[in-house]
This record gives C-alpha cells, structure tokens and sequence, in this order.
C-alpha cells in the first residue's frame, strides 16, 4: 500500500513537470525557471516523505494548479469536476442556489447582481454587496469558485451570507433559503402603446432566441411596428460572449461588433450581418454598474455604431474574455486569453461603458414636488373637452425612473421627427 501511494506520488510530480516543461518551451526558456521546476519537484518529496499525515494525491495538485492562477487575474481558475459540472448548469440557466452571481476584486468578494425573482433579490441583496463570510466561515481566504460552491446546494437547505454595506453601521447576515433556479433571460412588455421594453438578464445559451420570439411577441401585441425600443441590461452580469454577439447582431446591420486581443496581437473579431437585423426604430439602453461582461460588448457596439442612446449609470468594466477547457479527468480549466474592445477599439476593462445621458436610479430631486393649487384642484372647476392624454397618465405611474426617463425620451425622438441615426454617420466604426 506505502509503495502505490508513494508511485503515485512520483508520478503526480513527474506529470506536472513534464506539463510544466512543455508549456514553458514554447517561450525563451531560463536555467532558472528550470531550477524553479526542481525546487517544486522537491517540496513534493518532502510532503510524501515527512508529512505529519497521509495526502492525498488529487487534491495536492487540484491545489498546485489553483495556487498557480491565482497569481494570474480574478477571473482565472481551476473547477473540480463537480465545479466544472456546476458551470455548466449555470450557463444553461438552471442551476440551484440562491441566484447571485459574484466577483472577487482587492480581494473582496462582491455581489455583481443579484437575478430577478430569486432568494437574494428577495431578500434585498444589492449589486455593489460585499460578502464577509458564508455560513460564518470568512471568505477572505476563498476564492470565486469556493465561495461559490459554498453559496449553492440543495434546494430547500438554508444558507446564511453575512454582508456587508456602505449604509449599514456593522455587517447584517441574510438567511436565504436555497432554491432551483430557472432563469428565464428575457423579461418583455409594452409600457406603452408603441414602445416595447425589453430586458436581458444574463446571456445564456438560448438567449438570442428568448429575445427574438419576445421581440415577435411585442410587435403582435402592439398591432403595428414599434415606434422604438428599451433595452435594459441593468444588473447584467454578462454570461456566453456568442450570446452577447449574436444579440448585438440583430440591430447592427453592418461593422464590427467586438475585437478581442491577446497579448500583442488580435485574436478574433466578430461582425455584423444585414440578414436578420431588426428595423431601425430609435432605441435607449439602459446600463447600470451591475452591466458586467457580455452585456458591455453589447452596450458598447451599440453605443459606437449610434444604434441606440445608452442611458444610466457607468457600467461593471470587466473588459476580459474567458475560455473554459474541459480536462481528461472532468475538471475544468477558466483562463484569461484576451481583452475585448468596442467597434471604436475602445478597451472596456476598469473604465466601463460611459452613458451618453447620465440617469441616477432615482430622481435626485425626488418623486414627489412641492404641491401647488392648480386649477384642476379647484371645487366644481369645468372639465377640459377633448382627448385626454393617457399616455402622459401611464409615463407618470412608472416608479422605475430611469425606465421612465428612457420612454420620454423615445417620445420626444417621434414628437420632434427625429430619426435613429443613420448607420453611415459620420462617426460609424469602421473594421
């Protein structure tokens, strides 16, 4: 038995090297990287020789690995076979948890967002939260993927997340009751006659598709083609870039959407194509600081090819791109390969996507004015004839002000003849 543990030791250490060589060779190699190798090779004898306990084979190098991305970025990591199956249950949008999706940054694990009718949102997490410990276990020596892992589980089961916040004077733990959860990414109505609303939640593998059939469904109800269109991408947290491009495709007709850039030189870009692109009504976009990733491609495609006004807040500015690589054993391996850049080859990463009209998420001087006696308050005043404009009346009873503010402006682009602008404007990206 000491002799199979001990070969399978020497053969974990003589894998990793020899992955380690061959990785290394494909750049100027150094004598002291080499020596580096062997110091590693060292430390592993010595652990199988003179550990106070057994070790386990597996989780020494699951631990090697994960210590070697976290001298990478925040958004690198190593999954477990059961993490890696988690991820994809995650971007299949079903997965059980408490429905929040996070990010470590300095070292704080915070709330990117929290998704819509799940426990978190709930229980008022906020984008912005910071989370100090799970299950009174700190996280400040967790990773994403660990703190994750903790976060989710059996539907039904209970979870306590301790968070921490400008406005609270000490951390305030939430009991959050884990639950499945089945993302629906579209969320779709008409606010008003004419102007559609739609939101994307997160970029899951059907997401372009929820859209379009959500999309079909707006210009139906509205029994003629929409005067113009709200994309709200608020407290996205992003999710498949394919997802991001292939929305973004279907209101540019023409140009570049994304580029990603690796090192020094440019991986991939993806454009537009004319088959399939929506008509040009004028749109807003709403963004907030909880539009992460995928959903800045988006908003930051639309913005450089003057497809819509984007409106709100300055987004999350994860400006990065993943890929994810199954390994033969089923773990799996999220790596930093590029940066991406806006069709204006614009970075997004730590800057975010600026609005073009800066709304905050409530009015700054309130809902409610300081009243004053008009005549319609005056007993037994005459009644105006006429239409009555009921548009105005279902603007006024929107509490979402940001919401509120994008369907005003819709109506004063008709109400003046204004057009969306033309995709040969002076400004238009070009590859």
């Amino acid at each position: 038995m000491e002799h199979t543990h001990e070969s399978s030791l020497k053969h974990l250490a003589a894998t990793i090297l020899v992955l380690l060589l061959l990785v290394h060779s494909a750049s100027a190699a150094s004598d002291d990287t080499y020596k580096k190798l062997d110091i590693f090779a060292q430390v592993l004898q010595y652990i199988q020789n003179s550990y106070v306990d057994r070790v386990d084979s597996q989780k020494i190098l699951y631990g090697a690995i994960r210590g070697m991305l976290k001298t990478l970025d925040p958004h690198s990591s190593f999954m477990t076979p059961e993490e890696f199956r988690s991820m994809q249950e995650d971007t299949s949008g079903n997965f059980g948890g408490v429905g929040i999706e996070l990010e470590m940054r300095e070292g704080m694990l915070l709330v990117v967002s929290p998704i819509d009718d799940t426990p978190a949102k709930r229980a008022g997490i906020q984008a912005g939260d910071q989370i100090v410990k799970i299950d009174g276990a700190p996280v400040r020596k967790m990773d994403v993927m660990e703190a994750t892992k903790r976060i989710k589980g059996v539907p039904g089961t209970k979870v306590v997340l301790t968070i921490d916040r400008d406005s609270f004077e000490n951390p305030k733990d939430f009991v959050l009751i884990r639950q499945r959860i089945r993302i629906n990414p579209i969320q779709s109505d008409l606010p008003l006659p004419g102007y559609g609303y739609l939101r994307i939640r997160v970029f899951t593998e059907r997401t372009e598709q929820y859209m379009m059939q959500a999309l079909k469904k707006l210009k139906k109800d509205n029994k003629a083609p929409l005067k113009g269109l709200v994309l709200d991408l608020r407290n996205n947290p992003g999710g498949l870039l394919n997802q991001a491009i292939r929305v973004a495709d279907r209101f540019i007709e023409k140009g570049l959407i994304v580029e990603t850039r690796g090192r020094s030189k440019r991986l991939d870009d993806s454009s537009a194509h004319r088959r399939g692109t929506e008509p040009r009504y004028p749109m807003v976009c709403l963004v907030n600081g909880g539009s992460a990733s995928a959903s800045e491609i988006v908003a930051g495609a639309l913005q450089d090819h003057k497809r819509a006004l984007i409106m709100g807040v300055r987004t999350f500015g994860k400006g990065s791109v993943q890929t994810v690589v199954g390994l033969k054993d089923g773990s799996g391996l999220k790596l930093t390969i590029a940066r991406y850049y806006t069709p204006n080859h614009r970075s997004i990463q730590e800057q975010g996507i600026i609005p073009d009209v800066v709304v905050p998420r409530s009015s700054p001087v309130g809902d409610t004015e300081i009243h004053i006696t008009r005549e319609s308050d005056l007993d037994g005043h005459l009644h105006r004839e006429g239409h009555t404009d009921e548009t105005r009346k279902k603007l006024d009873k929107i509490a979402d002000f940001q919401l509120r503010t994008a369907l005003y402006y819709l109506r004063a682009w008709e109400r003046f003849g204004a057009r969306a602008p033309d995709e040969k404007a002076k400004n238009t990206p070009k590859k």
